[in-house]
């Protein structure tokens, strides 16, 4: 009796550790299968790309590589002696035609005042489109003159936004040429993650779902919620060639890998001692709103 009742628990025991054991890889394979979670994420950032907006030589390198710096803080100096020596003669012509603009409008009144025996009509109207002539020559003189004044603010470049300076590449006494970036800025305020989910988990993904982000390495533990959801990647068996025609893959495998498709994830606080860098890779959990 008792080696049977042995034998009987020892099979309740077996069962019992085969059905937890059923249950939990169930749960684990529909946790894996159908639980909207990544562990391919990336940290994102908006790169700010400094590039001048005129040409000339560098005089002044105020910042260092990797420096914060705060929005409206020098970052170089173009040399501006060129441009000013343009100021200058902008301003010159501006008041030589502000003088011509005075004299014409002097000789229509004048010629206005008096009679039509003294001073034919046509002699008149002349006169008149003289003084418009001038007053539009003046106008240009003008613009001119502020384009100057514009092209000798911008030889002292900015930071536009409040972050770090990246891959700086510019020493004093170099030449910058108009819209060459020398230097980028990571945006402090724009952080948020990129998270590449198998498409068959993209319909348990809704916009304003809740989620939890975890980097690799890191203690912390980011929250955040969706923000958008990609609506189109490359098609790498279909590409177009130089023909514009559709150059498809002739080949075809039974086992076929599920897309990634990016889903931007906003942060909603960063710890204040966390030291976030664009590029690092995390973990995303999607909770679906119920």
């Amino acid at each position: 009796m008792k080696e049977l009742q042995k034998r009987l628990l020892s099979i309740a025991i077996t069962l019992t550790l085969v059905v937890l054991a059923i249950m939990l890889g169930r749960m684990l394979w529909v946790r894996y299968m159908d639980t909207p979670w990544t562990r391919d994420g990336r940290v994102r950032a908006d790169v700010v790309n400094i590039a001048p907006d005129v040409a000339g030589l560098v005089t002044e390198v105020a910042v260092r590589d990797n420096q914060f710096v705060h929005r409206g803080d020098l970052l170089f100096r173009v040399d501006d002696v060129h441009y000013l020596h343009v100021l200058a003669q902008a301003q010159a012509v501006v008041d030589e035609r502000r003088l011509m603009l005075q004299m014409k409008r002097g000789q229509a009144a004048r010629r206005i005042a008096l009679d039509d025996q003294v001073i034919s009509r046509e002699n008149r109207e002349d006169t008149d489109l003289l003084a418009a002539s001038a007053k539009a020559e003046y106008a240009a003189a003008q613009a001119q003159l502020d384009q100057a004044k514009l092209n000798v603010e911008r030889t002292v470049v900015r930071s536009p936004v409040d972050g770090w300076v990246s891959n700086l590449l510019i020493r004093p006494g170099d030449f910058t040429q108009i819209g060459v970036a020398k230097l980028a800025l990571i945006d402090q305020h724009s952080f948020w993650v990129y998270g590449y989910f198998e498409e068959h988990k993209l319909p348990l993904i809704h916009v304003g779902d809740p989620a939890e982000i975890r980097l690799l390495g890191n203690k912390h533990l980011l929250k955040g919620h969706v923000e958008s959801i990609a609506r189109g990647i490359t098609d790498r068996d279909n590409p177009t060639d130089v023909t514009l025609l559709a150059n498809v893959n002739p080949s075809f495998n039974w086992v076929r890998l599920a897309q990634r498709v990016p889903v931007r994830i906003r942060l909603d606080a960063i710890p204040k001692d966390m030291v976030l860098v664009a590029g690092m890779t995390c973990s995303v959990i999607v909770k679906p709103a119920k």
